[in-house]
Parts: structure tokens; sequence; C-alpha cells
């Protein structure tokens, strides 16, 4: 069983024609729960983030305009992915067998994606890695 697990949540874009990623969040988890937990708040904060309510008065009229029928609803995404639990079951599956799991969800300008891999399983690769590097 794997302990601890590292999290991370990115946006990535396109400036200047090169892709670029911009760090969002990271989170050493101790335990599978709460690596669980902290993605599914991430995920929630991207929704809430890219889905405001208009009706909020902290935005002047007209700032808010909706997006085309073929754009990918991002935040109804995201939702969706928090509020099932056969997904979240997966993910804990995949976590506690030491694999790394990715979700994401882009629209026309941006890729959102969230990252968590079992810091035992990045460890033992490093290792692996080292141990058997070819010598020419």
């Amino acid at each position: 069983m794997h302990d601890e697990f590292l999290c991370h949540v990115t946006g990535y874009g396109i400036c200047d024609g090169r892709r670029i990623g911009v760090p969002l969040g990271t989170y050493r988890a101790p335990t599978l729960a709460l690596a669980l937990w902290w993605l599914r708040d991430r995920a929630s904060w991207i929704a809430d983030r890219l889905d405001p309510q208009p009706e909020a008065g902290y935005f002047p009229p007209g700032a808010l305009a909706p997006v085309a029928d073929t754009v990918l609803d991002v935040p109804a995404v995201m939702r969706a992915w928090c509020a099932d639990p056969v997904q979240q079951e997966l993910v804990a599956d995949e976590l506690a067998a030491g694999r790394l799991i990715r979700i994401a969800a882009n629209d026309d300008t941006t890729e959102y994606e969230l990252l968590a891999e079992s810091v035992d399983a990045v460890r033992m690769h490093r290792t692996a890695s080292t141990l058997f590097t070819p010598v020419a």
C-alpha cells in the first residue's frame, strides 16, 4: 500500500505559439483519503472559477459572456468527476496500486490537469532508473 501522494493541478495554454503550463497548486497528501479530497477540492475550485454565478454582485453588467455550445463545459466535467463515486473508487484503486492518475479537461483556450502519484512509486522509479542506467 502506498502511503503518501504528490498531487498537482496545472493549467496549460498557448503563449507566443508555445504550450505553457502554469502551476495552480501542489499538495503532498499524507494519506490516500486526503489525496482524493484535495483532488476533488481543486476540481471544484476550477469549476467555481470558470463558471461563476452571473447574478453575483461583484460582476459588472456585461462582464460575463456565454461560450458557444460547441465548447466543452469544463466546469461540468470537473463537477461530474467530483460527484461520481465510481470514478473516485477507480482513482483510489489506481493510486493505491502505485500508478499515476491524470484527470484533464479542456475548453477552446486552456487545458486543466489534475495529477496524483504515489511518493513511493516515484522513489522506486528513480532508484530503478539509477540502478539500471546503460553504460557506453
